[in-house]
């Protein structure tokens, strides 16, 4: 049983607290690992408070052309707060989403909404009118703030909704020509932010799930801080002269952290690309002398490639990655050509980020690391017994942060005996370190063997003819499943079968000969989430369908 007891809420709309779930389902939480005040209001620590400690002048947020200031963005986010509460009649408690691509207005309305005790759902701008009509329904919202150059979508929400009352256009070019824009202009910029409890929720994360009702993760304020206090403290040793860059969007747990969180809880800068293409983040590293990216395996490679034609990234002291699996050739490319870090880790939307990382002076390829502090994890079986060391299991951890869904039956099969169930294969070895095998779901039984495709594609990847793969198990009478490989070649090879035999032949002279792909498909490109994980499930969709 949780012993938890929450500090009292500031929330006046009491929906969030109300539909948490159960405390005898919540994981054991590590809550006083960082000490934070009972009443705490995330977005006043990562402005105002930055202001008063002197920061007023560094440069914030960089994008769409200009830089923003400490002093700046929270003048900015205060007008906005009033706007909220005087004009929109927000209350504490109230669900906002907000819908926009990277760029610091998002920002700055996601710290107004917060500052205004709103709860607040970032989505993505991709997003169509039916899955943004899930994410108002489960969370019940009544007012959206959204990019003007994106209303589309969320209006056509508007008809039909049993909850959504309001769409509020922002200028996201920060040309200040919008209803929002306009309206805060005639605001002062001192704003009394509600005194939230730390225990109140601040975001509702959904997860980026591919199939289903989607799920919505429950952060408080201090949850907030406590990732940056963890890992961007510990492991990345963020300081005010970092200028961070990246390609996750906002609207994911992963990029709110990496892009807006850590860099405005030490006074660094973040630079914001709404579009996120190798060849934008090489410029915003070359122009703004980025020193920490974060960015997705498939992202590195190219900007190892486009170092041989010249790209200067040379001001990096750090990289991480996550989102998939780190291959070993990309890691050991990315030491041999920079001589910096690349950080493995692995975080969930469950957990807000990262919990298991390699350090600066402990990075090794293949290994995922060990747990951030404050977090503890092991490798269990099915009966959630540890297993020796070595042999593979499911991954279960806690910490500081953990899983709580928004009134969904399925927090029962993600927390057990109190620990977060992340839905990952792992082994740990005997020094502690973690290793990562695949998703649970990504696992390949073949003739009675268990195959981790991550595995098959870091093999496959150094391959001379291999750009990008994704592997799957796809069924076969005979061996119930068949190891089968999705290869984008690189464009001075074309496919043939004895190009095939040798990719076939070479996987079998690298790891065992049974993990080979049996069944091997050349495509143009794999299908990607925003955040750049390769989505597995519609390359066994495809396959099924040829």
């Amino acid at each position: 049983m949780n012993s938890i007891e929450l500090k009292p809420s500031a929330h006046v709309d009491t929906f969030s607290r109300d539909r948490l779930p159960p405390m005898d389902q919540w994981a054991q939480m590590n809550v006083h690992y960082h000490s934070y005040p009972d009443r705490l209001n995330v977005a006043v620590e990562l402005t105002d408070k930055m202001v008063e400690r002197g920061f007023g002048d560094h440069t914030a947020l960089i994008g769409n052309g200009r830089r923003r200031t400490y002093k700046e963005l929270t003048d900015w986010s205060n007008r906005i707060a009033h706007v909220l509460v005087d004009d929109y009649g927000v209350v504490p408690g109230n669900r906002i989403l907000i819908r926009a691509a990277n760029n610091p207005a998002l920002v700055a309305c996601w710290l107004a909404a917060t500052k205004a005790g709103a709860v607040v759902v970032n989505t993505m701008p991709l997003l169509r009118k039916a899955e943004l009509n899930k994410t108002i329904n489960k969370a019940e919202v009544s007012l959206a703030l959204c990019d003007s150059r994106l209303l589309d979508e969320l209006q056509a929400c508007l008809p039909d909704s049993a909850f959504l009352q309001q769409v509020v256009a922002f200028d996201g070019t920060a040309n200040f020509d919008a209803e929002l824009d306009k309206a805060a202009l005639n605001k002062q910029v001192q704003f009394d932010a509600v005194q939230t409890s730390c225990d109140d929720v601040a975001l509702l994360g959904f997860t980026s799930g591919t199939t289903g009702e989607p799920k919505a993760t429950m952060h408080f304020h201090r949850d907030l801080l406590a990732i940056a206090d963890g890992y961007a403290r510990e492991v990345l040793q963020v300081t005010p002269a970092d200028v961070f860059v990246g390609s996750p969007p906002l609207a994911f747990t992963f990029g709110l952290g990496g892009l807006a969180v850590f860099p405005l809880r030490f006074g660094a800068t973040a630079t914001l690309l709404e579009q996120a293409p190798p060849t934008e983040i090489i410029s915003i590293i070359e122009t703004y002398k980025a020193t920490i990216c974060f960015t997705a395996p498939t992202a590195y490679r190219a900007l190892l490639a486009a170092m041989d034609d010249g790209a200067d990234l040379s001001s990096l002291r750090c990289a991480v990655s996550a989102g998939e699996s780190l291959p070993q050739p990309v890691f050991d490319e990315w030491q041999q050509k920079m001589g910096k870090p690349l950080l493995d880790g692995i975080g969930s939307t469950e957990m807000l980020h990262i919990f298991i990382s390699n350090r600066l002076d402990d990075a090794q390829a293949a290994c995922t690391g060990r747990p951030v502090a404050g977090y503890e994890a092991k490798v269990v079986d099915e009966q959630m017994q540890e297993v020796t060391r070595g042999t593979p299991g499911r991954l279960v951890v806690r910490g500081p942060t953990g899983c709580r869904y928004l009134n969904d039956e399925r927090q029962a099969r993600y927390v057990v005996d109190g620990w977060n169930i992340t839905g990952d294969t792992f082994s740990q070895d005997e020094e502690g370190y973690f290793h990562f095998a695949a998703r649970n779901d990504d696992m390949i039984v073949s003739s009675g063997y268990n195959i981790a495709g991550p595995e098959v594609e870091a093999c496959l990847l150094g391959h001379e003819a291999v750009s990008e793969c994704g592997v799957v198990g796809l069924p076969d009478d005979e061996r119930g499943q068949v190891v089968s490989a999705f290869i984008v070649l690189k464009s001075e090879f074309a496919q043939s079968a004895q190009l095939t035999k040798a990719i076939q032949d070479y996987v079998k002279a690298t790891i065992a000969p049974y993990k080979y792909p049996r069944r091997v498909i050349y495509i143009e490109a794999l299908p990607k989430t925003e955040t750049g994980k390769v989505q597995r499930f519609r390359l066994r969709d495809v396959s099924l369908c040829q």
